[in-house]
């Protein structure tokens, strides 16, 4: 399910490929409802992904996502979340180092966020920027499930931001993108 972006090669950067900047890691599984997203968002930023960033879609979770967080300078995570305070199909974005640990996490779960804190701690060659694009889910659960509408609805402008974030990349660099904010949906 994995592929970059401008070739038929899988998985992330190797020596072959170690020219990627940027990767987006798009999480989700297909066959549950709205966590199809991360799936439907991938298959429209292959179309327009520059040479340099890899285009990943996984349903793989904790540290089965390590080779995806290393060697690459920025990392966009495409998903989905459930707060219960915003309606489905709104749209968060936040940097790794924004989210607060949560206490007492159990030792049989590992989640993306965890999987990146071992990496650092190990000194392993860690995306010096990690950003997440997540979009509200109303259902991440039901298998073979239809995507909320409002879900749905929100996979276009998750892909304009993604676009707009790759075209400043390119057009400007690295440094201009970090005090760079987009509002909720």
């Amino acid at each position: 399910m994995s592929s970059p972006a401008n070739s038929g090669s899988k998985g992330p950067a190797t020596a072959e490929n170690s020219e990627i900047k940027v990767r987006v890691l798009c999480l989700g599984n297909e066959l549950l409802a709205d966590d199809s997203l991360g799936f439907l968002a991938a298959e429209q930023i292959r179309q327009f992904a520059p040479q340099d960033v890899e285009v990943i879609s996984t349903p793989e979770s904790g540290f089965h996502l390590l080779d995806y967080v290393l060697d690459v300078r920025r990392l966009i995570v495409v998903d989905t979340l459930v707060t219960g305070t915003s309606p489905p199909g709104t749209i968060y974005r936040f940097r790794d180092c924004e989210l607060k640990a949560v206490p007492g996490g159990s030792p049989h779960y590992v989640g993306l966020c965890e999987t990146l804190a071992l990496a650092r701690q190990l000194g392993l060659p860690v995306a010096e920027d990690v950003v997440f694009l997540a979009a509200e889910a109303a259902d991440r659960s039901t298998l073979g499930g239809m995507m909320h509408s409002a879900v749905l609805a929100a996979i276009s402008p998750l892909v304009n931001v993604i676009r707009d974030m790759l075209c400043l990349e390119v057009t400007i660099g690295h440094n201009a993108l970090a005090g760079l904010t987009f509002g909720e949906r």
